[in-house]
């Protein structure tokens, strides 16, 4: 099916993925970043159809009914997926795509397209992570308690990625992360 190259780039939240994938393009302009469908709520500056495509859980519903994602799940109380038609398309034409995507959604992937690349973005340590939660400002006590929770198992999850990251140096990580993106 595909002739492209595919990128899965997961890690905890607050490991700074979203920063190394728009660092990243800025230097590799040729790769497609797919954009995900969620149906939490946007934060602050997310647009719809940019950051990413904000469903209501029964527009998600109705597309996981109709096979429409390459993966998705449900993760902090909120559905995650990716579209899977626009994938299919790029890898056709040969093109590289990016999918920024948590850890459940890449094993996925990979069962589905086995030539897709893992590669996993850590924070230098826990507590770092935990820093970069609160210092979003965006979620509650709670929230910061649960994803800090499931760091850990994410943590564990990056043995079986083919590239590790470690995000202590957002300059040489992206440098990194282009080396691996081969651009």
């Amino acid at each position: 099916m595909a002739h492209g190259s595919l990128y899965v780039i997961s890690g905890p939240s607050g490991a700074g993925k979203g920063t190394l994938v728009n660092r990243a393009l800025e230097i590799c302009p040729n790769i497609a970043l797919s954009i995900s469908a969620t149906t939490r709520k946007p934060r602050e500056g997310e647009v719809d159809g940019v950051h990413y495509h904000f469903l209501s859980v029964d527009e998600f519903e109705d597309t996981i009914e109709k096979d429409g994602f390459i993966e998705w799940a449900q993760v902090h109380s909120n559905y995650y997926g990716t579209p899977l038609a626009p994938i299919e398309e790029h890898l056709a034409a040969g093109d590289t795509v990016l999918l920024e995507i948590d850890v459940q959604g890449a094993f996925q992937v990979l069962e589905k397209l086995p030539q897709a690349k893992l590669v996993f973005i850590a924070p230098p340590s826990i507590e770092e992570l935990e820093r970069r939660l609160r210092g979003r400002g965006t979620e509650t006590e709670e929230v910061i308690a649960q994803r800090l929770a499931n760091a850990t198992g994410e943590m564990d999850a990056s043995k079986e990625y083919d590239y590790v990251i470690v995000n202590d140096d957002v300059e040489r990580a992206t440098k990194e992360l282009a080396r691996v993106l081969e651009c």
